[in-house]
């Protein structure tokens, strides 16, 4: 999932226009499908393609497309990058190596059903992280939406067998999409502050991006000197052009074009999406099986999205 922005910050208001205009509408509709067939795809092609070299020449393809759009804004934001060169290199790490090649390694172990499922739960930990790391406590509502989104985590970890949680019986593969669910939320709340804001969207996006696929290379050459087989075939390239492409560069873009158009609360509430998306494409797409726990995981997950997003409205003042 890896490079999908934070959606909390200010933005232009709603368009009027919104339900009368067919490419805003298509736009909020395709944008959480292109960030959902990164997991479907790297579980397709995990058996095709080492996960470390995926996840290299998927992000090196994305900064080819990238770099001719953002190399005037990154020459003339040099003194910054070299000056904040830490955190860029960190906000790789979580964005690219962890979402990335990490959640890939995962993959081969767990359902693409269950990854995305899991990975929504990103959303939940923003709030929880951000009100730990503000010293606030959470209104009622919001922990509620919490407790409800674990739970349909552990539900969907276990595999509906809740003897699993007195045994620990986790599955890798779900414990290492946890993992990359958590280095998105520490990923989208450094996105929120600091120096690098001055960047822009997709200017900071390229250098994350450009410092993850530098972070990748050692694992891609590590794993290539283990005996890992190169990425000849066309299927093989097909499949990283695919993720460069649609869950990378394009996801990215229609988020940004999304937010301009139909403002940041619209756009967060579409991304919720993403679950119903990959559990269908999971089943129609690589045959794997939708069990009653999918279900009632979801639910858990999706109402406790909603609810530990929502925005709470201002007590209204009593009357002079």
């Amino acid at each position: 999932m890896d490079s999908r922005p934070d959606t909390r910050r200010d933005s232009p208001p709603a368009a009027t226009g919104l339900a009368h205009d067919p490419w805003a509408i298509a736009a909020l509709l395709a944008m959480p499908l292109f960030f959902s067939t990164n997991l479907i795809v790297g579980r397709a092609v995990a058996e095709l393609v080492p996960p470390w070299s995926l996840a290299f020449w998927r992000w090196l393809l994305a900064v080819a497309i990238l770099l001719p759009l953002t190399a005037g804004a990154l020459l003339r934001h040099r003194k910054l990058l070299r000056r904040e060169w830490w955190r860029v290199l960190l906000l790789g790490f979580f964005g690219m190596v962890l979402c990335g090649g990490n959640v890939y390694v995962a993959l081969r172990h767990t359902t693409a059903a269950n990854a995305t499922l899991i990975y929504t739960t990103a959303t939940l930990m923003i709030v929880v992280l951000d009100a730990l790391l503000k010293r606030q406590r959470l209104p009622a509502i919001q922990l509620v939406g919490s407790l409800a989104g674990f739970a349909g985590i552990a539900l969907i970890a276990v595999h509906g067998e809740v003897g699993r949680l007195l045994g620990l019986e986790f599955n890798s593969g779900d414990l290492g999409i946890f993992v990359a669910a958590v280095a998105w939320a520490i990923y989208s709340l450094m996105l929120r502050q600091g120096p690098l804001t001055q960047l822009g969207g997709q200017t900071a996006f390229a250098a994350n991006a450009i410092a993850g696929t530098l972070l990748l290379a050692p694992l891609a050459l590590w794993e290539a000197a283990g005996g890992a087989a190169t990425p000849w075939t066309l299927e093989a390239w097909g499949s990283i052009a695919f993720l460069a492409i649609f869950p990378s560069v394009l996801a990215f873009g229609l988020f940004q074009y999304a937010i301009k158009v139909a403002g940041a609360p619209v756009t967060a509430n579409v991304l919720y999406l993403m679950p119903v998306y990959g559990v269908l494409l999971a089943v129609l797409l690589l045959g794997e099986e939708l069990h009653l726990y999918h279900a009632v995981g979801f639910v858990l997950i999706l109402g406790g999205v909603i609810l530990a997003t929502r925005r709470r409205e201002p007590a209204p003042r009593p009357a002079d």
